[in-house]
């Protein structure tokens, strides 16, 4: 059963879930957008790169394999916080790194804290609200990669550009600490899950979810979706600089127009998932999703304003295809599971993430001039899983309607 909320409460819930999920996905989102100083910082090319993307998302699998066996033995507010916690003082760890070891390592520990919280945030969007209501509040949620593009990112660019790699690390560590006094405050707690019930042992609850059927349909359906973005999105940064010929001080404009249509668009894409039907809005998003995918791949030396166009139209699509597929994947859940499965998920997520950084990291290079080779077959590798998901998403089972 769903937890009921007042309106003001649930809007204050939505908005706090919000905000630490802000400052969760700007964590991982400025390092594409640091590539270029980073791989000059270091002196590393795309492959090492590469790999300290993947290194948070490998260890956010981990750490979501681990959750999946307590995450429901606890009370959600107080896990949220505590995971928030410790992950602020990963992110200060990544600024004060001293090398790229040392900043690997970092990533690392954010990776596993990050993972936690992101399940459990979608958990307990699935525990508070109704069925009916739940594709627009993962999109309220989801407006956190809006605005961590249209001001988180352009604001961690500019103090890179001036004040060195480290300094948006520390920004987003001011960050935690904030929300985290806004979620003590705001966020109630949801304890309904908890049951008098003794688990047969540590594992069981995660048996229980692997031995549902339809639990590893979304689970499969959640890793095609991941893996189809993030073959492509780690690299854009390098590629739009070293490809296309956009200046290192115009990626925050790309980041500023891709943001502010994202806000707009996921707050629609929300409404329309519950109003027409998540499974159709998902399907018809994602096969839109293709085209600027292909595009973007595949293209040339372009003027700064035909590059906003095309990346804009990925921000909108990629990221809004992830509204009504996250209200699926959580709809699926047993509601007695709902917190054990979106940790498997997490785990499930970003081990496609890490999977699909690391492969393209392969399948691209770096030519002679400091130009990407092999991008339009990342590109095809995309389309592939992006295609492959729309066919699967009808064979999940949502049980939330009965919530």
């Amino acid at each position: 059963m769903s937890t009921a909320l007042s309106p003001r409460s649930e809007r204050f819930f939505l908005l706090t879930l919000a905000g630490i999920q802000f400052s969760h996905v700007l964590d991982f989102m400025i390092m594409m957008p640091l590539g270029p100083i980073l791989m000059a910082a270091f002196g590393i090319g795309t492959h090492e790169f590469g790999l300290l993307v993947a290194s948070y998302s490998f260890s956010a699998a981990v750490s979501g394999i681990l959750a999946a066996t307590f995450v429901d033995l606890f009370e959600r507010k107080r896990l949220l916080l505590i995971s928030f916690a410790l992950f602020a003082l990963a992110t200060l760890a990544c600024g004060l790194a001293p090398g790229y070891s040392s900043l690997m390592l970092a990533r690392g520990l954010a990776g596993v804290f990050g993972g936690i919280m992101g399940a459990l945030i979608h958990t307990m969007i699935g525990d508070a609200i109704p069925f009916s209501r739940r594709a627009r509040a993962s999109g309220i949620v989801s407006s956190a990669f809006s605005i961590s593009t249209i001001a988180g990112v352009p604001l961690s660019l500019w103090l890179a550009n001036h004040l060195g790699w480290r300094a948006p690390f520390v920004l987003i560590a001011a960050f935690s600490v904030f929300f985290l006094i806004v979620g003590l405050r705001f966020l109630p707690e949801l304890r309904h899950h908890l049951s008098e019930e003794k688990r047969a042992h540590l594992l069981s609850a995660t048996f229980s979810v692997l031995g549902d059927a339809n639990h590893l349909r979304a689970l499969l359906f959640s890793a095609l979706i991941i893996f189809s973005g993030f073959t492509v999105i780690p690299y854009i940064t390098v590629y739009a600089v070293n490809n296309v010929g956009i200046d290192q001080h115009d990626v925050p404009i790309v980041y500023l127009f891709g943001g502010f249509a994202t806000f707009i668009s996921a707050r629609l894409i929300g409404h329309w998932a519950d109003k027409y039907g998540k499974v159709e809005v998902y399907r018809r998003v994602a096969l839109l999703a293709t085209l600027p995918l292909l595009v973007l791949t595949h293209a040339g030396v372009w003027p700064l304003w035909a590059w906003l166009i095309c990346s804009t139209s990925f921000f909108v699509l990629t990221s809004g295809r992830m509204i009504p597929a996250m209200a699926i994947i959580a709809s699926s859940a047993q509601p007695k599971l709902r917190g054990t499965f979106m940790s498997l998920n997490g785990t499930v997520q970003s081990l496609a993430m890490g999977l699909a950084t690391t492969l393209a990291g392969f399948l691209i290079s770096l030519d002679g001039s400091g130009k990407i080779v092999g991008y339009p077959l990342v590109g095809y590798v995309a389309v592939a899983a992006n295609l492959l998901a729309i066919w699967f998403v009808s064979r999940i089972v949502m049980h939330g309607r009965h919530e």
